[in-house]
């Protein structure tokens, strides 16, 4: 059953902005995205600081939070790239993004019908890996926004420690994914 609580309110709400940010890139419009991410953000981070401080964390909140990041941060990836826009992500980045996140869902589905539970603990190059993410979007949103503050070096270095940090959280999660089922004398 479903515990209502603030924190779960705060993912309900970003799941349901995810639809409303696409439409507004679609119509290519960066500002009102802009501001729509920038909400859906700000939730990301207010549910969990609520959940922890107020005891409010649920089984639901475990399994939808990381779906509603996921599901923001890959729509943001896909729908930039295919928009209009003139400052969009590369495409090789679009790939491993969402290949990353696949490899994620992939292994923690094996672990959980091989072991049937699995043991999700956010690590920190997993939380630094979606800060940098957060940073690309709202870079490439502000960009689009005012093609003024458009720096490619500077983009091309977020796009490098964001990939960098996916990299990193990518090995952490394997190694995570090989201890929760007792293989880690493989490394």
């Amino acid at each position: 059953m479903l515990k209502s609580n603030l924190a779960n309110i705060l993912t309900l709400i970003r799941l349901i902005l995810v639809p409303v940010f696409i439409i507004a890139l679609w119509y290519q419009k960066p500002f009102i995205a802009f501001v729509i991410f920038t909400v859906a953000g700000i939730t990301d981070a207010i549910d969990g600081y609520i959940a922890r401080k107020f005891n409010q964390v649920s089984q639901f909140g475990k399994i939808v939070d990381p779906i509603a990041d996921k599901t923001l941060l890959v729509s943001a990836f896909i729908f930039i790239f295919n928009s209009q826009l003139p400052i969009k992500f590369p495409f090789w980045f679009v790939v491993l993004v969402i290949s990353r996140d696949l490899y994620i869902l992939a292994g923690s589905l094996l672990i959980y019908f091989i072991k049937g539970y699995l043991k999700v603990s956010p690590s920190v190059f997993g939380k630094a890996t979606t800060f940098f993410q957060i940073t690309t979007v709202i870079y490439t949103l502000l960009s689009n926004i005012n093609i003024n503050i458009y720096n490619e070096v500077f983009y091309d270095t977020i796009l490098g420690i964001t990939l960098l940090f996916m990299v990193l959280s990518t090995l952490t999660y394997t190694y995570d994914g090989f201890r929760q089922l007792n293989m880690t004398n493989i490394f």
